[in-house]
């Protein structure tokens, strides 16, 4: 609930601190800051040695595969056709597409899951990126017409693709690879990992939400307010179909199994945020709705579920 207050608080302020001021003007450099905050510390565990796990589990990985990238994103579609809104159905693929996020390994280890497998899942996922993008860059190109707009070549999405990877993934893994050499700087940033997650997802919030263009969705409360509840609905509605689907698919009796159900339920939001912010000139503010409200329903449905099924693993132990 905690972490619910800090996405509030910094979404209200930052919308705030843009409303009053001239707001910020988007910088890549946020991206980086993501990736080191939020990105990096999950690399510190994550051993090369840890590559046989795909043979060894090639099955759940295929599996997972078919989860994260065909039915995940098919439930989103589905879903962002009935709204007959570009930027929600866009946000929602976003979100269908980005598979995993700072607080999975919480989760995985608080199931009792495999953590190896998990951080290797988390580090697959990471690479996968490069092809979500082009994912919803395919997705903008051949439905722009359905939903009767335009998709500007001049601002898609694709010369956004190399900034991203290069600051979002290849420079966090190569940091955290330099800081394993600094034992005392990586025990700090473990020992106050989520203290630093939390300033880190506040501050990125603040900043992304004092944008200047975030301010457009005003516009959106004073002409289209019913699109924030088509968005809370629509959001709540994937995230079910999410969680029953990865329900019937993986086997919660398998360490692995579980790793791999909470890299399908839980969805890298940040992330998902700053991409979004990136792609709103090419979608439109509307964007920003499913990837705001996520994080109202992910959170809550992750304590939820943790809760659960770590009672039935501790009764069977």
């Amino acid at each position: 609930m905690q972490l619910i207050f800090i996405v509030i608080l910094g979404t209200i302020l930052g919308f705030l601190y843009g409303y009053n001021t001239d707001g910020f003007i988007f910088s890549t450099n946020i991206c980086l800051f993501a990736g080191l905050t939020l990105i990096m510390p999950s690399l510190f565990k994550f051993e090369l040695k840890d590559v046989k796990l795909v043979w060894t589990h090639k099955a759940i990985l295929f599996k997972g595969f078919i989860v994260n990238y065909i039915l995940l994103p098919l439930f989103a579609l589905a879903i962002g056709f009935t709204t007959n809104d570009f930027g929600i159905t866009g946000g929602l693929l976003l979100l269908s597409l980005l598979s995993g996020g700072g607080m999975v390994m919480h989760w995985i280890k608080r199931s009792n899951a495999d953590t190896s497998f998990g951080f290797l899942l988390l580090f697959i996922n990471l690479i996968f990126v490069s092809l979500s993008l082009l994912l919803l860059h395919l997705f903008a190109t051949y439905s722009a017409g359905y939903f009767d707009v335009s998709y500007d070549a001049s601002i898609h999405i694709s010369r956004f693709v190399e900034p991203v990877i290069t600051l979002l993934i290849v420079i966090p893994f190569f940091a955290s690879r330099v800081i394993r050499f600094m034992p005392p700087v990586m025990s700090y940033i473990q020992t106050y990992r989520k203290i630093i997650s939390r300033i880190s997802i506040f501050i990125i919030l603040f900043y992304l939400f004092g944008l200047q263009s975030s301010q457009q969705l005003i516009d959106i409360y004073d002409f289209e307010p019913e699109l924030f509840f088509v968005a809370l609905v629509a959001v709540f509605v994937f995230y079910m179909l999410v969680f029953f689907a990865s329900r019937f698919i993986y086997n919660m009796d398998s360490p692995q199994e579980r790793a791999a159900f909470w890299q399908s339920i839980t969805r890298y939001i940040t992330l998902g945020l700053v991409i979004s912010t990136f792609s709103a000139g090419t979608f439109g503010v509307s964007m920003l709705l499913p990837i705001m409200f996520a994080y109202i329903v992910q959170i809550p449905l992750s304590v939820i579920v943790s809760n659960k099924y770590m009672t039935k693993v501790e009764e069977k132990v």
